[in-house]
């Protein structure tokens, strides 16, 4: 399983617009999962992220067609112009370091 996480921030008076944005990415078909969160800026170090995209994806296939669906176009033609800072990671969960089984 792939996990895709993208961290978003934006100016103040754009903060609903990107949500609108990436609210849409939830109708892309491809994602096993897909969340957009906002940050409730609890941690102690670091509070700047307004957003998260939090999506689970069965292999790079289909998160390669989550990337092509006309949803994704339209939803990065909505959020692009108006964020601040986009910071992406994709993982392979299949071999990640994990917390042992209690």
């Amino acid at each position: 399983m792939i996990r895709h996480i993208v961290f978003f921030t934006a100016k103040p008076e754009n903060l609903e617009e990107v949500r609108a944005g990436l609210s849409m990415l939830t109708a892309n078909p491809h994602a096993s999962l897909l969340e957009i969160g906002t940050n409730v800026k609890t941690d102690q170090w670091g509070t700047d992220v307004d957003f998260v995209v939090y999506g689970e994806f069965e292999d790079e296939a289909a998160l390669a067609a989550y990337k092509a669906h006309p949803i994704y176009h339209k939803s990065t033609e909505t959020v692009r112009p108006i964020r601040e800072v986009r910071i992406a990671a994709d993982y392979d969960s299949d071999t990640a370091v994990k917390t042992p089984l209690r």
